[in-house]
């Protein structure tokens, strides 16, 4: 049976919510996150203050929370030609891709995870990645996460198994997942102390949280926001 496990933390609510599912299902969870050069940096800064809520206001998950640690992955902000990673306008591509798609991301996201989670002696790696409500990003695909969790074992020479816990759920699943996991409590942190938005608004906070309510992250979280609280698309806007 799996003990520790190492979540990919960014900030946002997704993996808000994974932590609160690790926390809930093994005996010691770390958190990593990255810095790559993101345009919405400011999520980088909600990490702390995430992790400082679920101390304060979770008891019992205060003494299964271990280490955060924060990798420097600059090189694929510099690499990288797209709307998260430079200020140009959000649009669809001739591919059929958004251009906040990032190549690699979550590729190079979990092996880094991986090479820390084998220092650590960490067994299990979570990340929030879902292919139900998500832009179509290919490296989110459950097909893609099963490859590389077989490369990764296999390259560790250990098997480092990998967790994707909203893989099918919606964004309104996601809502109803941090209320079970930890009531209106947790949905409040989620709504006041993570952030989302790939635009980086932090100024402007609505029922569902701080965006700029027009990204597609922004309206994922507010449509799958008002499908939760059961109102109609545009009364918490």
């Amino acid at each position: 049976m799996k003990t520790r496990a190492m979540v990919l933390f960014s900030g946002g609510q997704d993996s808000t919510t994974c932590l609160a599912w690790a926390l809930d299902r093994y005996e010691h969870v770390e958190t990593v996150g990255f810095d790559y050069g993101q345009r919405h940096s400011v999520e980088l800064e909600c990490r702390p203050k995430v992790l400082a809520s679920f101390r304060a206001q979770f008891p019992d998950w205060r003494a299964k929370l271990g280490d955060d640690h924060m990798l420097d992955l600059s090189i694929l902000g510099q690499i990288s030609d797209t709307a998260l990673t430079q200020a140009t306008a959000i649009e669809m591509k001739e591919s059929g891709l958004p251009n906040t798609f990032v190549p690699g991301r979550n590729l190079l996201f979990f092996t880094l995870a991986a090479a820390v989670a084998y220092r650590r002696g960490l067994e299990v790696l979570v990340g929030g990645m879902c292919e139900t409500d998500y832009s179509g990003y290919p490296d989110c695909r459950d097909s893609t996460l099963k490859a590389l969790q077989v490369a990764i074992a296999l390259g560790m020479d250990q098997p480092l198994i990998i967790e994707t816990p909203l893989m099918w759920l919606d964004k309104a699943d996601t809502w109803r997942m941090a209320e079970h996991l930890g009531g209106e409590v947790l949905v409040d942190v989620i709504r006041a102390e993570t952030h989302t938005c790939y635009i980086g608004d932090r100024a402007t906070q609505h029922d569902w949280g701080f965006g700029c309510s027009q990204c597609p992250a922004c309206e994922l979280r507010k449509r799958g926001y008002s499908a939760y609280i059961g109102e109609p698309l545009g009364a918490n806007v």
